[in-house]
């Protein structure tokens, strides 16, 4: 009995072309996007667990509150894993890591630049599961001046050779390292990732003691298995109190209550590890994900599936006349409701698994594509484990029983005697369905249009925002630390050639990548309104290099010796620090030795705002200080004749004989490098938007198809009364504008809470304006008349006598 279903499954599927080849089509591109987007999303969730001990380890971070303004970070200062490890039992384990950046590493004559760079304490592989291949795991990092490194950087530097023992040279310093161990390559789904780890114990700022001060450690610890680390979290805010009120006292001359009584408040909280990547608001190791992404690409998993099931439904009722003679013969010979049901749903569940069969076959062509768009290295090894393999497969069946479901019962419920007369009548309930189907098809569909247009204006509405600087022009030439006492000299050099037009010397680049340096700021008079303010070493030329204006006073100049000891604020400081009224003059307290001895800075000058992150923040204070600070030279340059410039200033930089190679970008290139993440989710929903109106289009065809064979012999009757080609045509597609209308009024406050929720991420956003709404249901209404034209126009220009005999 099986086998002849199968039979005739093959064979009905063999006669019916189209209508199959459409069922195949809509199934393998819903499966294949499921199948893409279950890679993504187990990527996504797979993060940091390769760890032995991942439900164990917490991340130490902090909360603060000062004058009003939220500061919630990862890292602390040097001596919380310390005073944790002593205070609690529980903690049975801590480690620290400290990113300084990157730099220039060599070994004899080969030289390279390391971005991937960290510092960590002797405990970390105690912490994290990272196998050392070569050394002791115990003391690979317990002596200062001692490196670890990835077996693939092993082998850049070393080749086959061994390279334990051997010295490496840490930047232009020529620091000397030497390498303890070498360890297999950080794991991609990690929240973290080095290419080169040292000691912690070779930086002197690791010794500090603090909470506060030296904020640059990201804290690890590890709990007793089915420890609940709340329970931790607890008690920290007693032993916090003990080591923080001595710093503010020290650096603000108030104690906590005081602190707390204006307001301000310090609080620490616990990070689980598998929780870093998903659930981080940012200043990680690495850049991380996001969790609502995962919950939308599941969501437009589910729904392209759906649609591809209700494709399925609408184009089986469609065609239902085609097999209605089959029905009745069946039955008239024997066959049973049960059986004929039993029928469909193996012809449904065998289309499925064909398709299935199609959409990884469009998976494999497409992944090198995705991998590209998404920044990813996802594989194809479904089948690598059988118990993945079975849950796609048996998933793929039960896709297939759920788009045959309907299908099967409608068509095992026509009566014999009916069928056999050629006579239909399809029930008002199975209408109403298929009506509801397509109001579901376009719901999803101008959901995604709205998201699509809403996401790619914000996009372009942050490339395009007044910046506050002029970064048009601006030459970035990197790496310039490595010529030392030459880098003034270069910069002279640069500043000589008529292409330029001004340029500055300085580690801080906006929008850029950055030195992140932070620290509070505290008027002289009343130390206890300090803000956290991002903290700028510039040259007199960094300001007029950049364009930016000066609101109140004036910039550095070489002619005021005193400018050694002078700041400039931002206008964000300048409010921030209550001084509106008249800020040039006042004074900041600058560092504090450990004899309490302070060194004070006067305001000289206010620059306007500009953003020195995305817009994704709030422009937050900046102060300024007149200091050396290598690292970029920020030429303004002339729109003329670039590659011959540049290849003047790469011949200038090899006279010098430096290590590094000639690097460079321009500014603008750099700001739109922020932005990535914005681009990336754009491209997929616009991806995934045209899928889903494609697929929609199928499914809509099929209706389209259904309603015309209904009504062929009413068409027919109405062109032999006069009725014109255009009034049918507007006849057959006003029912199909109604739903589309329905499903415009459903999924437009629905989209407008869900990118609304999106675009609070951003500081700076667009506004959702109605006409987005309108233009999603024109491009809808515009789509479904291009798809339902097709079967309107075929059945308008139908002969009437045609359309009557087929009574």
């Amino acid at each position: 009995m099986i086998r002849n279903y199968f039979k005739i499954a093959f064979r009905n599927l063999k006669r019916q072309k189209v209508s199959t080849s459409i069922n195949i089509v809509g199934l393998a591109i819903g499966l294949a996007t499921c199948i893409l987007i279950m890679l993504y999303v187990q990527d996504e969730l797979s993060y940091d667990r390769y760890n032995q001990k991942a439900d164990r380890i917490v991340r130490v971070s902090i909360n603060l509150r000062l004058n009003g303004e939220d500061i919630n970070g990862p890292t602390l200062g040097p001596s919380v894993a310390q005073n944790l490890r002593s205070e609690f039992p529980e903690v049975l384990q801590t480690t620290r890591i400290r990113n300084q950046g990157g730099g220039f590493v060599s070994y004899g004559t080969t030289s390279f630049k390391e971005d991937n760079l960290l510092y960590a304490d002797s405990t970390f592989f105690q912490v994290f599961t990272i196998p050392l291949l070569k050394g002791n795991p115990q003391r690979a990092l317990t002596e200062p001046n001692t490196v670890v490194l990835t077996e693939e950087t092993a082998r850049k530097y070393f080749g086959n050779q061994d390279p334990i023992g051997k010295i490496l040279s840490f930047n232009s310093a020529k620091t000397p390292y030497r390498i303890t161990g070498v360890v297999a390559n950080v794991p991609e789904n990690s929240h973290f990732r080095f290419d080169m780890l040292a000691s912690l114990a070779s930086l002197k700022e690791a010794e500090n003691i603090g909470w506060l001060g030296s904020m640059n450690f990201y804290t690890y610890l590890v709990l007793p298995e089915k420890y609940n680390y709340k329970q931790l979290e607890a008690k920290i805010p007693q032993l916090a109190e003990k080591y923080v009120s001595v710093e503010v006292q020290k650096f603000l001359g108030i104690s906590l209550q005081q602190f707390r009584k204006k307001g301000d408040d310090f609080g620490v909280v616990l990070q689980p590890l598998t929780d870093i990547h998903l659930y981080s608001k940012g200043g990680d190791l690495r850049p991380g994900g996001d969790i609502r992404y995962v919950y939308v690409l599941t969501a437009i998993a589910v729904f392209m599936l759906l649609i591809a099931c209700v494709n399925f439904m609408n184009l089986a009722t469609a065609t239902a006349a085609r097999r209605s003679r089959e029905v009745g013969i069946r039955k008239v010979l024997g066959s049973v409701k049960g059986q004929l049901q039993q029928q469909f749903l193996i012809e449904s569940v065998l289309l499925a698994m064909i398709s299935l069969l199609v959409g990884i076959l469009l998976v494999g062509l497409v992944l090198p594509s995705f991998n590209q768009l998404t920044g990813k290295n996802l594989a194809l090894t479904l089948f690598a484990d059988p118990f993945i393999a079975l849950k796609l497969v048996a998933g793929t069946v039960l896709v297939g029983l759920l788009a045959g479901s309907y299908p099967a019962f409608y068509l095992a419920s026509f009566k014999p005697v009916f069928v056999l007369k050629g006579r239909i009548m399809a029930a008002r309930k199975g209408f109403n369905l298929r009506s509801g189907l397509v109001v579901f098809q376009f719901f999803v569909t101008i959901s995604l249009i709205i998201a699509t247009v809403t996401a790619d204006r914000q996009l372009r509405y942050m490339q395009s925002q007044k910046v506050g600087f002029d970064r048009e022009q601006i030459l970035v030439i990197q790496n310039t630390y490595m010529l030392r006492n030459n880098e003034a000299v270069f910069r002279d050099k640069i500043i000589q050639h008529p292409q330029v037009i001004r340029g500055s010397i300085s580690g801080d680049v906006p929008v850029g990548s950055t030195s992140g340096n932070n620290s509070a700021v505290m008027p002289k008079e009343d130390p206890d309104k300090g803000v956290v303010s991002r903290l700028y070493n510039v040259d007199y030329e960094y300001i007029p290099t950049l364009g930016m204006p000066i609101a109140q006073g004036r910039n550095f100049s070489k002619s005021f010796p005193t400018d050694s000891s002078a700041v400039i604020l931002n206008e964000t400081a300048v409010r921030a620090l209550g001084w509106q009224k008249n800020p040039i003059g006042k004074e900041l307290i600058g560092k504090i030795d450990d004899k309490g001895r302070k060194t004070f800075y006067r305001v000289i000058g206010v620059v306007s705002d500009f953003h020195f992150e995305s817009l994704r923040q709030k422009i937050g204070p900046l102060v300024m200080f007149l200091g050396r600070n290598s690292g970029n030279i920020l030429i303004k340059t002339r729109t003329d004749n670039l590659p011959r410039f540049l290849a003047s200033l790469k011949q200038d930089w090899d006279s010098f004989a430096v290590a590094a190679p000639f690097t460079y970008s321009f500014l603008d290139d750099r700001f739109e490098q922020v932005y990535l993440s914005e681009q990336k989710i754009e491209q997929v929903l616009t991806l995934f938007s045209g899928l889903t109106i494609f697929i929609a289009c199928l499914g809509l065809f099929g209706l389209a198809t259904h309603t015309a064979e209904q009504r062929t012999k009413e068409i027919g009757v109405r062109k032999v009364l006069g009725a014109s080609v255009p009034s049918i045509i507007a006849l057959l597609s006003k029912d199909f504008l109604k739903l589309i209308l329905i499903a415009l009024v459903i999924a437009s406050p629905i989209a407008w809470w869900g990118m609304n929720q999106w675009l609070k991420d951003f500081a700076y956003k667009v506004e959702i304006e109605w006409w987005i709404f309108a233009l999603a249901g024109l491009l809808a209404v515009g789509i479904a008349l291009l798809t339902v034209s097709f079967q309107s126009i075929k059945a308008a220009l139908m002969n009437p006598v045609k359309s009557l005999r087929s009574e």
